[in-house]
């Protein structure tokens, strides 16, 4: 008799758990579909922003910083980018590097989240 109720608490729990993803999962599917109806790429929506925001010191003939101008180094160095754009703005390490260039909005933050889960395509 101890063993059934044990064994139904267990079967209770893992239910419970099961359903308790059934949000998330639909917010999943939200993602998914939004992905294939806007597919954020870095030729069509990253680049202007690295362009906008990252001129002159991550770009040719002034660029004296660790050059991100093309698809391979932006992809390469995505992890960093993401943190730094991310740091309080008084934080020595946050980039825009001194406020040359205007910070980059919670929008275009999420077009490079949205890009990193696409898996970055060019």
């Amino acid at each position: 008799m101890k063993t059934t109720k044990i064994l139904s608490l267990l079967i209770l729990c893992c239910f419970t758990s099961i359903f308790q993803y059934c949000k998330s999962s639909k917010e999943t599917t939200k993602t998914i579909k939004k992905v294939f109806e806007n597919p954020v790429t870095y030729t069509n929506n990253i680049k202007p922003i690295m362009l906008q925001k990252c001129t002159p010191c991550h770009f040719p003939e002034r660029g004296r910083k660790k050059m991100l101008n093309t698809f391979s180094s932006t992809k390469e160095n995505i992890k960093d980018i993401m943190n730094r754009v991310q740091l309080p703005i008084g934080d020595k390490k946050f980039m825009p590097f001194k406020n040359k260039r205007p910070a980059l909005t919670k929008e275009e933050i999420q077009l490079f989240s949205d890009w990193i889960a696409q898996s970055m395509p060019e």
